[in-house]
């Protein structure tokens, strides 16, 4: 058997090999979603996206003989290491075949290269922060996944802790499926809040958007400041996510709740396009315009992408009422069957626990790990 060669990306060849190795690895796993081809290229570019703009990355194959087997890529991302005061490398984008020493030289190279760089620790997988993709999924394996959420072989868990990986945090996802219905002490409280003076609920006015994602930006970067991992969203990204996402948002599943007229909570809701893509198959072209028009009332699921509250605001029982908003937009467009709530930290019991009371079940876990250098 050949030996692994390990390849730094540096060609349209090898960034071909690179976004295509999913397709042959996930042959035999039909939950899987291929992702658009083009997106992922557009990620990676440091010419195109925005994360690159005070970022560093470097694409690493690894190679069988001929066969390529493996990627991962290895990122240093200096916003969040000057807003932590850390010495963070980050691996990210991993596929790998069932092949321990193609992953352990994936790594090698990926800890060789980040401690270059003057990091400590290496931290993983994001692609290619917490602000995207994270997490390897642990449990769950027999659902697909939700839009901007990971799907991955059981055997990747195995792969990375005997490179020497550890748990640091686990993520969460929930799933409300069927009817949409609070219990009655949930809906007393939501009512009760709802009855306070100065507290209102808005959606989403499609004919000022730039305006509404600055205002989403602002509450994000100020409800999720003190989370663990958290980074805050620059102007150019939330731009960029803008112009990702307006395809395929419906503005009635995005609101805002507000306070003495002051913004101080937002929620957003997206569509499930997983179903979509999973028909598109990585390419949109002619043919999957085409898809996406007969197929677009196939969309049953969504997935409650965002739910953050200022933290000056968080006394005023506004989870309550936003769950019960949130079930009215469930009951109302009946085309949607079933909403995932994901992804929330392992140790956010407060949430965690109010997410359950409300009905739902946890069904996913994702885990972010850890090793020193």
């Amino acid at each position: 058997m050949a030996g692994i060669e390990i390849v730094a990306v540096g060609n349209k060849s090898e960034l071909k090999d690179f976004i295509d190795l999913p397709w042959i690895l996930y042959a035999e796993y039909p939950k899987w979603v291929p992702p658009l081809k083009k997106e992922v290229c557009r990620i990676l570019d440091p010419r195109r996206h925005p994360f690159w703009e005070f970022s560093e990355r470097i694409l690493f194959l690894a190679r069988r003989g001929s066969e390529t087997v493996g990627r991962i890529v290895g990122i240093v991302d200096s916003n969040y290491n000057q807003c932590h005061n850390e010495k963070m490398g980050i691996w990210g984008f991993f596929e790998c075949a069932d092949d321990p020493e193609a992953a352990a030289a994936l790594f090698s190279s990926v800890e060789t290269w980040v401690r270059r760089k003057g990091m400590t620790f290496l931290r993983g997988p994001l692609n290619p922060s917490m602000n995207n993709e994270s997490g390897l999924l642990i449990e769950g394996f027999d659902y697909p996944p939700v839009v901007g959420m990971t799907y991955n072989p059981p055997y990747y868990l195995r792969l990375v802790e005997s490179c020497g990986f550890t748990k640091e945090k686990d993520l969460l996802a929930f799933l409300i499926d069927g009817e949409y219905r609070l219990p009655d002490w949930m809906e007393r409280l939501a009512e009760r809040t709802a009855q306070k003076k100065g507290v209102r609920i808005r959606h989403v006015d499609p004919k000022r958007m730039d305006a509404e994602f600055a205002l989403i930006r602002e509450i994000y970067n100020d409800s999720w400041s003190g989370n663990w991992g958290f980074v805050p969203l620059t102007e150019n990204e939330m731009r960029d996510i803008q112009k990702s996402v307006t395809p395929f948002a419906d503005p009635g599943l995005v609101f805002f709740m507000y306070y003495d007229n002051e913004p101080a909570a937002v929620c957003v809701i997206f569509p499930d396009v997983n179903t979509l893509l999973k028909r598109l198959n990585g390419r949109i072209g002619l043919t999957g315009l085409l898809k996406v028009l007969i197929y677009r009332r196939q969309i049953k699921g969504l997935r409650l992408l965002m739910f953050g509250i200022k933290e000056k605001y968080r006394q005023l029982g506004l989870p309550m009422l936003a769950f019960r908003h949130i079930y009215e937009i469930g009951r109302e467009q009946k085309k949607y069957q079933n909403l995932e709530m994901g992804w929330t930290l392992e140790d956010n019991e407060a949430v965690n626990g109010l997410i359950e009371e409300a009905g739902a079940k946890r069904y996913k876990k994702y885990r972010i790990f850890r090793k020193s250098l």
